[in-house]
């Protein structure tokens, strides 16, 4: 199985995203080339950053109000690799390879869609990810910050008229 490789195509130019995202890279590649007891620690350090990793987004989109369905995601892929963890202790090596081979489509996906309208919605707004202050809040009514489920604060739902 391939490594991940960090690439310019995962960086959005935000740099504690940046950041995280290349740790999330390393922490994945030590899961390659491990087994048994060595895989469990392996992937227990992985779920360890992706908890902190998950976190630290979900602080950001609280302070924003930025829609609840990039957290369910990030909720859902937790609590997935937290159920392979208990089965690959309980002899389920396969599927703990399996979860392995998924999760760089996965972050791929994830990167080029939820974190890349989080990374820009926090630019848009001027968020300071170290202070959290905001220092260019959206209009009261522009409809920024609404809990239409991930679509971007900052970009208006696609319009259904016909061209």
């Amino acid at each position: 199985m391939a490594g991940m490789e960090w690439t310019d195509k995962l960086a959005l130019g935000l740099g504690p995203m940046d950041q995280t995202h290349q740790e999330f890279v390393e922490a994945y590649n030590r899961l390659l080339g491990v087994s048994g007891e060595d895989l469990l620690v392996a992937m227990d350090a992985f779920i360890a950053h992706s908890v902190e990793h998950f976190d630290q987004e979900n602080r950001w989109m609280e302070k924003v109000g930025f829609p609840g369905c990039h957290k369910a995601e990030h909720d859902r892929v937790l609590a997935v690799c937290l159920d392979v963890r208990k089965r690959m202790e309980r002899g389920d090596a396969a599927l703990g390879r399996q979860l392995i081979q998924e999760l760089p489509v996965w972050f791929d996906n994830h990167v080029a869609s939820m974190d890349a309208a989080l990374a820009g919605y926090l630019d848009s707004i001027g968020f300071d990810t170290v202070t959290g202050e905001v220092h260019n809040p959206p209009q009261e009514d522009s409809g920024e910050g609404s809990s239409a489920c991930c679509t971007p604060p900052s970009v208006p739902a696609p319009d259904s008229q016909p061209a």
